[in-house]
């Protein structure tokens, strides 16, 4: 008498979770950034970095909008990329781009700041001090969001701290856009 069929094992009849649209990853991925095959976060920083170089982003009226749109926007999608892809997945970089803007904002626009910024985040953004680390830890869009958010305030207050220094100030301030 031939044995019945194998069950499934449960990691098998475990439904496949929907992959996030068109849409969804070329936003979640900062245009695609994300799928960079080496250092992801350091292509979408560097995606950020662009669109702030667009003329009149740095005006408060328009990077906090869009900071908040893209917020917003992007625990959603990196939401949905984290169910499809797994924990805080390298294919999400919209929260790096939101990073680089949260480094940047209030800052003279030069080209020295714009690279001290690019050069902190990144930095803060690998090392996650406290509370990164933590957010870092946990599920979901927000954490994902919110980890780059800390890192980014961690850059801007030394950014803005540098400015108040006169000689570094001076040095910074050259090469304005």
């Amino acid at each position: 008498m031939p044995s019945p069929p194998a069950s499934p094992s449960p990691a098998e009849s475990a439904p496949v979770p929907p992959e996030p649209s068109f849409v969804v990853k070329s936003f979640a991925s900062a245009l695609f950034s994300g799928y960079s095959p080496i250092a992801s976060g350091t292509v979408g920083s560097a995606v950020g970095l662009a669109l702030y170089f667009i003329p009149g982003f740095e005006h408060p009226y328009v990077i906090m909008p869009a900071s908040v749109i893209v917020l917003l926007a992007g625990i959603k999608a990196a939401e949905a990329m984290e169910v499809f892809y797994g924990h805080d997945p390298a294919e999400v970089t919209i929260d790096e781009v939101l990073g680089m803007w949260m480094s940047l904002f209030l800052l003279p626009k030069t080209l020295l700041v714009a690279g001290a910024a690019f050069i902190l985040f990144r930095f803060f953004d690998v090392i996650k001090p406290f509370p990164a680390k933590r957010l870092d830890r946990l599920k979901g869009g927000a954490a994902i969001m919110f980890d780059d958010v800390v890192a980014a305030l961690y850059s801007n207050i030394i950014l803005h701290a540098l400015l108040a220094i006169p000689f570094t100030r001076d040095f910074l301030l050259k090469f304005t856009l």
